[in-house]
């Protein structure tokens, strides 16, 4: 074991709310010998694409985010349903909130925070083309907005968007940043 490893010496639900938000306190003894409580989110696991359509435009999904309290354009992604793969959950995702279509590739996982079980698994989907309207849960609200690969990079430049570890893992691995 690392011995920079803290043992786990109890857990138990400090929160419970609405669509699954579970926050958990864990009490640990930490390498010192100290115990502390953290409190740490328990949530599913999300999946995010950076997609590209054939002529090279970045699909994004523009929506108010509330934690913001503004709108934002984001790579289209989601939570991973239950007896969902994370490949399955991205191709629903981009499908109903875009509208596109394309060919997946998986990148990497992301982990999100260090306060959470919170892992998002980072796709590139290439060659996409708009195959339907978008299919919106009744809470969303998003208009498909396209960018060019240049303004694109600047957006992520800014750091004025979310997901930017994704969106750095999918220009990383088409091999554009």
């Amino acid at each position: 074991m690392d011995p920079l490893s803290w043992k786990e010496l109890s857990r138990e639900i400090a929160y419970s709310g609405p669509r699954e938000k579970i926050i958990e306190k864990v009490m640990y003894e930490l390498p010192n010998g100290k115990v502390s409580d953290f409190y740490l989110r328990r949530v599913k696991n999300t999946v995010v694409v950076l997609a590209l359509t054939t002529d090279h435009q970045v699909v994004l999904a523009k929506q108010f985010r509330p934690g913001k309290k503004r709108v934002l354009l984001e790579l289209p992604g989601g939570s991973i349903e239950e007896g969902q793969t994370p490949e399955q959950a991205i191709h629903h995702e981009l499908l109903q909130e875009t509208g596109y279509e394309g060919n997946l590739h998986f990148v990497a996982e992301s982990l999100r925070d260090g306060y959470s079980n919170w892992i998002s698994y980072c796709f590139v989907a290439t060659d996409c083309k708009k195959v339907s309207a978008q299919q919106l849960d009744p809470h969303e609200c998003i208009d498909v907005t396209l960018l060019s690969l240049e303004d694109f990079k600047k957006l992520v430049r800014s750091g004025q968007m979310t997901d930017i570890d994704a969106a750095m893992l999918g220009l990383d691995y088409l091999e554009l940043l």
